[in-house]
């Protein structure tokens, strides 16, 4: 008898959280490489938001929209000790209650083991209820954890989570090596690290409905921001077969008729010839009727006439492009992915082919060490000028990036020993030339033009 998995993605603990084409993906990775090695995979999401009990009684779906994002189901909680001096904002759990996490669980008392992922740092209070109730519920199961806080405070979660294993990076074949440890199988399928199209499709039919899908193109980054933490999780950039990307959404478009696709991968349009052309001329050869969602920050050196025609043509619905900020000085210090001229150019590329002003999202990172609040208002008005729209994002510190040392310095917060200081809500960088009341400012600036 194969042996029993239990994956879990666990609850969003926060001030605000929104589904941006949020999906587990690492998780259900890992759930189709499970199945291909013969055990049998189940899965319980504390954030579905089409669960059927949370309907009972007076309570209401959270609204959702036609492109597959919306808002979770949510319960006020207590706020953490850490983050009192925001009290006068609801800190709340996104997702289901733990009372019908507790329901779910009870139905996998023969599990042999528990799988439980993590996002981002300073959502880790919620990923610790989980392992608590876990561990009520199934006493004897070992869980193991995974995911972005788990291999960005890896000595955080080691001594603070509770669970019996805590993997770091990529999960495949860390898991893989644990299970035959600990159940003395041999695996019967190892994928190739070097291949990412050697690994089975996510487990996606897992999930209750499915109103869209996330698609990886690559993983890793040719690029090294200094705020980033992309080249941690995977220390080399690699890409998949733009033919058989394709092959994986006709699939799941024909499987379970969803057209909705989203791409997190941050390198979609580096080198365009080798993956996002041929993969938009491939879609069109086969008919694939698809509305596609790019909420990170692309790359916007490499858009021309061509691919932005090619994007506005294959249904790119959600497109954010990656700036950060106007000043010269601060693109080669953080590491020189874009200039004002490249976005110049891209905008007006983009509004060619069809694009709207309001749909041309370009994010401007505030509250970087050191970033007055003057360089993030001229960022404003250069993007404005440039034609499109700029959307303001709160720096949040990450350990293991280069910029982590300073973050550290300029921090009026203990962000190497508390993650819930990681929290971008907070500002962790604030100074007196970037101070909440500028923030505000800048806020209101974005509202009233």
């Amino acid at each position: 008898m194969s042996k029993k998995i239990l994956l879990i993605n666990p609850w969003i603990h926060d001030f605000a959280a929104y589904d941006f084409w949020l999906k587990p993906l690492g998780l259900l990775y890992l759930g189709g490489l499970l199945r291909q090695n013969n055990y049998q995979v189940y899965f319980i999401d504390c954030l579905d938001p089409y669960h059927p009990a949370m309907l009972q009684g007076n309570r209401k779906q959270p609204k959702r929209h036609s492109y597959g994002d919306g808002k979770f189901f949510r319960q006020i909680i207590t706020t953490p000790g850490p983050l009192k001096m925001f009290d006068r904002r609801s800190y709340c759990r996104y997702g289901i209650t733990p009372e019908i996490f507790r329901e779910e669980l009870k139905n996998y008392p023969d599990t042999d083991i528990v799988l439980i992922t993590s996002m981002m740092t300073y959502w880790y209070p919620g990923v610790f209820e989980a392992i608590k109730i876990i561990k009520e519920v199934l006493p004897s199961v070992p869980i193991v954890l995974g995911g972005k806080y788990a291999t960005l405070c890896y000595d955080h979660a080691i001594k603070f989570s509770g669970v019996d294993f805590v993997i770091a990076g990529a999960g495949e074949k860390p898991v893989l090596q644990l299970l035959k440890d600990l159940f003395r199988e041999e695996p019967s399928f190892v994928p190739d690290s070097e291949n990412l199209d050697s690994l089975p499709c996510p487990a996606f039919d897992l999930i209750r409905k499915i109103d869209q899908l996330p698609i990886t193109t690559s993983r890793g980054c040719p690029y090294h921001c200094s705020y980033c933490a992309s080249h941690i999780f995977n220390d080399e950039f690699r890409r998949r077969d733009p033919v058989k990307i394709v092959d994986e959404i006709e699939c799941w478009q024909i499987k379970s008729g969803v057209i909705n696709f989203s791409f997190y991968d941050d390198a979609l349009l580096v080198k365009p010839q080798e993956m996002i052309i041929p993969m938009l001329k491939e879609l069109k050869r086969r008919n694939l009727s698809c509305q596609f969602h790019c909420p990170n920050g692309l790359h916007l050196r490499e858009i021309d006439k061509e691919l932005s025609e090619l994007l506005y043509g294959s249904g790119f619905k959600t497109i954010r492009f990656g700036f950060e900020t106007a000043d010269f000085q601060r693109q080669k210090q953080t590491g020189g992915k874009v200039i004002n001229e490249e976005l110049l150019n891209g905008v007006r590329h983009l509004k060619n082919a069809g694009y709207k002003t309001e749909e041309i999202g370009i994010y401007l990172l505030c509250g970087m060490p050191g970033q007055s609040a003057a360089e993030v208002s001229s960022s404003i008005d250069f993007v404005r000028e440039s034609g499109a729209k700029p959307v303001l994002a709160e720096y949040s510190p990450i350990p293991g990036t280069k910029m982590w040392e300073e973050a550290i310095a300029s921090s009026s917060f203990d962000i190497q020993s508390e993650p819930l200081y990681h929290n971008n809500t907070l500002l962790p960088c604030r100074s007196n030339v970037f101070s909440y009341a500028d923030y505000t400012e800048l806020k209101k600036k974005l509202k009233n033009n």
